[in-house]
């Protein structure tokens, strides 16, 4: 494993962009400080993503991509919930892991009883399932397809490694790979599967109420909503695989994912708001 926070660049040849990802207009890259190195930490991103530069105050994009002093945001202009951003150290989730992290139930899922186990989570989004994994001492390889959400995780990751206590415990843990998911299991070298491959599409579109997340919602706008059947693709692309464990993150009342030819969910821990399915489709495919 690759100390975090390096991360790994598929080729543009390797790279696919999301079908249903917001469009160029939609999106533009602005600094929120007047120092020299963020401003030119912008005019970088923009280039890299082949986004416009706006000013911050701009209402011309319904989405900004902030480069402040301390981190990089997602803002949407239109809307009052506030930006969006990795943050592992402190807040929600600083509080969140000084709790005991093999008691949750995305431990239990992934079958972890104190030993490591190599993990590939094929969704990583801003990372925060990743990280738990690897603060229990799983070797995470971590995955992200949108070019966005891959710079926000990078950043939080890079934040991350500043505070001594994080960087030492998950040294070594944590990879990021930006890149289709799809595409790096069906490169995977023989003999080198995971214990586990996880993935947490987002939730389907009707479970969007009022009361969602407000990152959920500007993620939403930046990948698209019309995620039903790239979480079909992701998870038959998971059991082609012939990996032995797979765990799919699903609303609570979320319909099953089903496969034909391959098992449904062989167990289930359910929370208040999601479950964890948990497929075993090794030796079984479609004849």
């Amino acid at each position: 494993m690759v100390r975090m926070p390096h991360t790994d660049r598929m080729t543009d040849a390797d790279r696919t962009t999301p079908e249903h990802s917001a469009p160029t207009s939609a999106i533009a890259v602005c600094c929120d400080s007047d120092r020299a190195t963020p401003r030119q930490r912008a005019d970088e991103l923009a280039r890299h993503l082949a986004l416009p530069r706006a000013d911050c105050a701009s209402r011309d994009y319904p989405l900004l991509l902030a480069v402040t002093d301390d981190r990089l945001e997602l803002r949407q202009t239109d809307s009052a919930d506030g930006a969006v951003f990795c943050e592992f150290t402190e807040g929600r989730f600083g509080y969140r892991r000084t709790l005991p992290l093999a008691h949750e139930l995305l431990a239990r899922a992934v079958g972890f009883k104190g030993q490591p186990l190599d993990v590939i989570d094929m969704t990583a989004g801003l990372g925060r399932d990743a990280m738990v994994l690897s603060l229990l001492g799983c070797h995470v390889t971590a995955i992200e397809s949108h070019p966005v959400v891959s710079e926000l995780l990078e950043d939080g990751l890079r934040r991350a490694g500043r505070d001594p206590e994080t960087a030492r415990s998950i040294a070594g843990r944590l990879q990021l790979v930006r890149g289709d998911a799809e595409q790096y299991l069906a490169a995977l070298p023989t003999g080198t599967l995971p214990d586990v491959i996880y993935l947490d599409p987002m939730f389907p579109p009707r479970t969007q109420s009022a009361l969602m997340k407000k990152e959920l919602r500007a993620l939403a706008r930046l990948v698209g909503a019309d995620i039903g059947d790239g979480a079909h693709r992701l998870l038959r692309a998971a059991f082609a695989t012939g990996c032995r464990r797979v765990v799919v993150k699903r609303p609570r009342k979320a319909p099953d994912l089903l496969i034909p030819g391959w098992p449904p969910p062989g167990a289930r821990f359910e929370g208040r708001a999601a479950r964890f399915d948990v497929y075993f489709p090794a030796g079984v495919g479609a004849t």
